[in-house]
């Protein structure tokens, strides 16, 4: 039976889509049949035929070297650089979170661990017109428990508090957080993953330091937190 974890961050441009990559390369080479999904996608460029290239989608594949065909990987794909709701409203094809869940049991079909990525921070409006979705509506149609991303440097205590303290008033299971751009042995750093731990009871579970190729985890504990 396939299982899942979704990858959430304290915000933008922290780095998700990079940790998503070097998980999914870790599960790879540690030999698991692993996938990447992501519900909506702004900010894509179009090729020369006009067709709108999923880049994040495109970047996770090439770090991570899954064999996973592009186009499988996300079902809204949007050019606009803003929040999807309001992407799609300027370009249509809203959100359906049906259309959501169907292409993610399709890939649940054909693998046995999945990583949905989300966009933005987890206060992320999917669709904001007749229906309204947010990005914890996917997490929970999908039931699916999170890894938080956040950056290691100055501001990071708030940001990482207030976000899985929003989780988990929503019910929303929070298995570790990850550290982007993190600098070992720098005194802030090493305090601000003392006192995320402390202000959350959620562990730091690893830190990536800049341009890393690798996450330093163990593939059998990665694989240990999907349900």
């Amino acid at each position: 039976m396939s299982k899942g974890l979704f990858i959430t961050g304290t915000g933008t441009d922290v780095g998700k889509t990079y940790i998503t990559g070097l998980l999914l390369k870790k599960l790879n080479d540690a030999g698991f049949n692993s996938a990447y999904y992501k519900a909506a996608m702004s900010g894509n460029e179009k090729d020369e035929n006009g067709d709108l290239i999923p880049g994040d989608a495109t970047f996770v594949k090439n770090i991570s070297g899954i064999s996973q065909d592009v186009k499988a990987m996300c079902p809204y794909i949007y050019e606009t650089a803003v929040s999807p709701h309001l992407a799609s409203k300027i370009e249509g094809s809203p959100v359906e979170l049906d259309v959501v869940e169907d292409n993610y049991k399709r890939l649940a079909s054909q693998y046995d661990y999945i990583i949905t990525e989300g966009s933005g921070g987890i206060i992320c409006p999917l669709r904001y017109d007749n229906k309204h979705y947010l990005l914890e509506d996917v997490i929970k149609l999908l039931d699916l428990p999170c890894l938080v991303i956040a950056d290691a440097g100055l501001g990071t205590i708030n940001n990482v508090v207030l976000t899985i303290d929003y989780m988990k008033t929503r019910n929303i299971a929070v298995k570790g957080i990850i550290f982007n751009r993190f600098h070992p042995g720098d005194v802030m750093e090493e305090d601000n993953k003392k006192m995320c731990e402390a202000y959350t009871g959620v562990p730091v579970i690893a830190g990536v330091k800049n341009d890393s190729k690798e996450i330093e985890l163990n593939g059998i504990f990665l694989a240990s937190l999907f349900e």
